[in-house]
């Protein structure tokens, strides 16, 4: 009786562990694809991903239907694994509810933020200037999204936030496929999030509801800019980039 109980208590353990293990490589190939580096419609090659990451290819293959079933890769039957590539069309639903999403963060937030909450809030925004100021897309894309995520973080409902954090994982896929946005986009950006943190300090659910929506609206049409042709003319301002999609 205690030989079969540590036979299954090791079993348990065992399951734990390969259960991290494979949370642990499908992070690290998720980061990859949501730093653009990993293009839309780049194969993913599961004995070379076993090997960079000096795991076997179980653990490699789990991560593999685990993005898949998050948005972020396909599997084609006798190809193999690709990372998805989201048109412009879809880009658009995607930010439709998250419009929906993020308002109804904003109001659930408002009324009840904190000092530590705004204090977080502002350090993101603040890191957002400075990323701009530097000329850094990539910092103010990770400030950017950070802002965001504390904003549904905190609103108190966990499957929003689950929701959300789907929807934000697909639309990275689009924001990286553009290459382009019109001039002054970040700087613009960056003046709807700090409507947005003023809205929230003086916890005015409306008027954060109202600026939280106008901006996913600008990043909606940011990224149409960004996919359309014309949009490349735009390319000799300091304030273009990538992360200038991110709304």
């Amino acid at each position: 009786m205690t030989e079969n109980m540590e036979i299954g208590s090791d079993d348990k353990i065992d399951v734990v562990r390969r259960h991290s293990l494979t949370a642990l490589v499908r992070d690290e190939i998720e980061r990859h694809i949501v730093d653009g580096k990993l293009a839309p419609g780049e194969k993913l090659n599961e004995a070379e991903w076993a090997a960079r990451l000096q795991v076997s290819r179980g653990p490699v293959r789990e991560a593999f239907r685990a993005l898949e079933q998050a948005g972020l890769v396909r599997n084609e039957k006798n190809r193999g694994v690709f990372v998805r590539t989201v048109s412009l069309a879809e880009a658009d639903e995607i930010y439709a509810v998250r419009a929906v999403l993020e308002e109804a963060a904003c109001r659930m937030l408002a009324p009840r933020i904190d000092a530590a909450q705004l204090a977080a809030l502002r350090a993101h925004v603040e890191a957002m200037r400075a990323a701009l100021d530097a000329g850094d897309h990539d910092a103010y894309t990770r400030s950017n999204v950070a802002f965001h995520d504390a904003i549904v973080a905190t609103a108190g409902n966990g499957k929003l936030y689950e929701t959300y954090r789907r929807l934000v994982g697909e639309l990275s896929l689009f924001r990286r496929a553009a290459l382009g946005v019109r001039s002054g986009a970040m700087r613009q950006s960056l003046a709807e999030h700090r409507a947005i943190l003023s809205a929230l300090a003086a916890r005015d659910a409306d008027e954060a509801a109202r600026h939280m929506l106008a901006h996913v609206d600008g990043g909606r049409r940011r990224a149409h800019e960004a996919a359309e042709p014309r949009a490349a003319d735009a390319s000799d301002d300091d304030d273009n980039g990538l992360s200038a999609l991110l709304a």
